[in-house]
Parts: C-alpha cells; sequence; structure tokens
C-alpha cells in the first residue's frame, strides 16, 4: 500500500498527516515505529490522522500515533498543524473547526498572521483522572525519582504532565531523569515530563521529555501544562510566553475551571508517499 502524507512541524515538534476521511485506514504499531525512523523511514514525533466527525456537531475526528506506535488522546502542536493540513487541503473552508479527540472536543482556528489559536479544555488536577497516584489534589508533589525527591506538578491536558521548576533549563537532565519520570509507578498511564525555567511573571524556558517520543523540539499540551502549572502556583502570570528549542508559544489561562487557549505556529514542510 502506498501511503500520501504531509510531512509538518509546530514550533519544531514534527508530524506526518495522512487523510484517512475517504477510506479507513489501519496501520500497526510496528509499521508507524518504521516510518517514525529518522534514519531508515520518513522521521516524525507522532503521526497525526484526520478521519471523518463520528458526531454531528463536530467537524472532524483526530487521532494521535507517537513515535513508539502508542495511540495518545491529545497533541497541542498537532492540533495546529491538524487544522492548517484541512484547511489547506480544501477538507474544510472553515478557519474555526471543531475537532473530537479520545480525550474531547478542542477547537482549532486560523489567525489572520498565520498563527493558530487551539482551545485546549479545562485542564485536570483530579489525581485519579489524570492518571496519578494521590490520595487528593495539591498544588506540588514530592516525586522519588532514582533516589532523589522532585517536587512535580501533576496535571492533564488530554494527556497527564509533570512539571517541574529548575533554575536553568539547558542543564536540566531531561535525557537522563526523563525517562524514569515517563515510567514512574505513580503514573500509570506513563507521563510526559516538564522542566521549566522560570525567567520572567510572564515568560518562561521549556524542555519536555514526551511519553513513547522522547524529547521533543516542542510540546504543545507540555506547555499548557507548565503554564497552568507557573499560574495555579501563583509563580505566573496569563498571557505566558513559552520558549520551546522549536520556537515560542503563547498561553493564555484565567484559572480554575476554565479552558487553556495555546496560540502558535503551524507549518507544511513537504509531500510526500511512501510503500508500508
Amino acid at each position: 500500500m502506498k501511503l500520501k502524507f504531509t510531512k509538518m512541524h509546530g514550533a519544531g515538534n514534527d508530524f506526518i498527516v495522512v487523510d484517512a476521511t475517504r477510506a479507513p485506514m489501519i496501520l500497526d504499531a510496528a509499521t508507524i515505529r518504521r516510518l517514525s525512523d529518522r534514519h531508515l523511514g520518513i522521521g516524525f514525533d507522532q503521526m497525526l490522522m484526520v478521519e471523518p466527525a463520528r458526531n454531528r456537531d463536530t467537524d472532524f475526528y483526530y487521532r494521535i500515533f507517537n513515535a513508539d506506535g502508542g495511540e495518545v488522546s491529545q497533541c497541542g502542536n498537532g492540533a495546529r498543524c491538524f487544522v492548517r493540513y484541512v484547511h489547506d487541503k480544501g477538507l474544510s473552508a472553515k478557519n474555526a473547526i471543531r475537532v473530537e479527540t479520545r480525550s474531547g472536543v478542542i477547537e482549532p482556528r486560523l489567525e489572520q498572521d498565520g498563527r493558530v489559536t487551539v482551545n485546549m479544555g479545562v485542564p485536570i488536577f483530579e489525581p485519579a483522572r489524570i492518571p496519578f497516584k494521590a490520595e487528593r489534589p495539591a498544588p506540588t508533589y514530592a516525586l522519588e525519582v532514582d533516589a532523589k525527591e522532585r517536587e512535580i506538578s501533576a496535571l492533564s491536558m488530554g494527556n497527564p504532565h509533570a512539571v517541574q521548576v529548575v533554575a536553568d533549563v539547558d542543564a536540566a537532565p531531561v535525557a537522563s531523569e526523563g525517562p524514569l519520570i515517563e515510567r514512574h509507578p505513580r503514573f500509570p498511564e506513563r507521563v510526559n515530563a516538564g522542566y521549566m525555567q522560570i525567567v520572567g511573571r510572564r515568560h518562561i524556558k521549556l524542555r519536555v521529555f514526551e511519553r513513547g517520543a522522547g524529547e521533543t523540539l516542542s510540546c504543545g499540551t507540555g506547555a499548557c501544562a507548565a503554564a497552568v502549572a507557573g499560574i495555579a502556583r501563583g509563580l505566573l502570570d496569563s498571557p505566558v510566553k513559552v520558549d520551546t528549542r522549536g520556537g515560542a508559544l503563547e498561553i493564555a489561562w484565567t484559572g480554575e475551571a476554565q479552558p487553556v487557549f495555546m496560540t502558535g505556529p503551524a507549518q507544511s514542510v513537504f509531500e510526500g508517499e511512501i510503500e508500508v
């Protein structure tokens, strides 16, 4: 089978996007892993699949597969690329669309300046819903990692995040500690490990070790989680500029029970076709 795809990125977080609106598409985890290989395949952090809407009040259904072949519930940078893709491909003439994911409905919107804003939904702090093993919600938790205690904020933005504040994000042990946090037993569905350096009340630097993908140049839900964690702890004010290694995102959140809005770039790189 020949697979047609578009290579895209959102602030350096890269994807292939495939159109499954006309016919169902089934790719097993081993095939996705081969495609994601940066030497022997195409190379990407996630594969995004555009499917027909499953409900009348939405425009599309959105599926996300990590580089390890596992399906996940949400991807913020991918959501921006999703609306850019369906608009550029003529699948929708709307600048704002409603897209259903495994974790709920999101609403990405193309802005006049070319950036994309996404309503990422309301952050989840209840441990059982993240999921995270803790007796009750708290601003921060002590997490033992490699015989050391780390202070983290735990929350979900449609996928689980563990965010910690560091003095220097460039010196943070992302490569060595990230995998340990990702598979920590207190996170039964694994977790994205975020490392946040606070530059100012409205400015942070961020690196994220994503579950199933490793460290990426940018993580949209990770940027949302970091900004929300900082605002909830009284360390930041909305909106927050988030500098990632792939580019800048803007996150706005006005408080508990309110949705998070993320604004950033979405860019097509090239079109391709590969035998699978």
